[in-house]
């Protein structure tokens, strides 16, 4: 039976795609040694289901429908560039979620809850909404490090521009040799 790497996600904005890429380029200059997110590739994941059975997809997609039904289009705004870890351990680069970030968090929950009886288990770690921009690749030296936490700090209130979401994004996701490749397989409107 076909599998198919799977993730739920809100597109961003071509404004925060394009602020998103400034804030990048500006990282990009620090080290090599972070693998940096194609501009087609950003989005503010809610979900990922790993392998799932094509057969599954459309229970998943009935899911999120239930999930979102009573659900209204919200405003999100991008703000603030930081890490995880932490800024002086960068290990996941990001733009964060301001205004509306609560309303992704309970959309995060209602799918969650709607996706569970399905056998998919919510994470652990509490939802954090955020715009992934690079992952170091391998360990960072102590002067890239520096760097990046010097220009992370500078960019703690970046202002990267707010969307409306009013949908979200079944994708489909392979990995090759140069990164992964996200496919659209259903977008699923937010009906409130």
């Amino acid at each position: 039976m076909a599998k198919t790497r799977t993730f739920l996600a809100v597109l961003p904005s071509p404004d925060i795609v394009e602020r998103a890429e400034r804030a990048l380029l500006r990282l990009r200059r620090l080290t090599d040694n972070v693998k940096w997110v194609e501009r087609a590739n950003l989005h503010w994941t809610l979900h990922f289901l790993g392998d799932v059975d094509d057969q599954e997809l459309y229970e998943i997609c009935q899911a999120a429908e239930r999930a979102l039904a009573n659900i209204e289009p919200f405003s999100l705004s991008a703000v603030g560039v930081g890490a995880f870890p932490s800024n002086d351990r960068p290990r996941t680069l990001w733009i964060g979620a301001g205004t509306g970030s609560e309303k992704l968090e309970q959309l995060h929950a209602a799918l969650d809850r709607e996706l569970q009886p399905l056998g998919f288990r919510g994470e652990s770690r509490r939802y954090v909404p955020h715009l992934t921009l690079g992952r170091s690749a391998r360990t960072l030296t102590m002067a890239e490090t520096v760097a990046l936490a010097e220009e992370l700090a500078k960019l703690t209130n970046y202002d990267a521009a707010s969307q409306t979401v009013d949908e979200i994004v079944v994708f489909a996701s392979r990995l090759k040799r140069e990164g992964a490749d996200y496919t659209a397989i259903a977008s699923i409107g937010l009906e409130g």
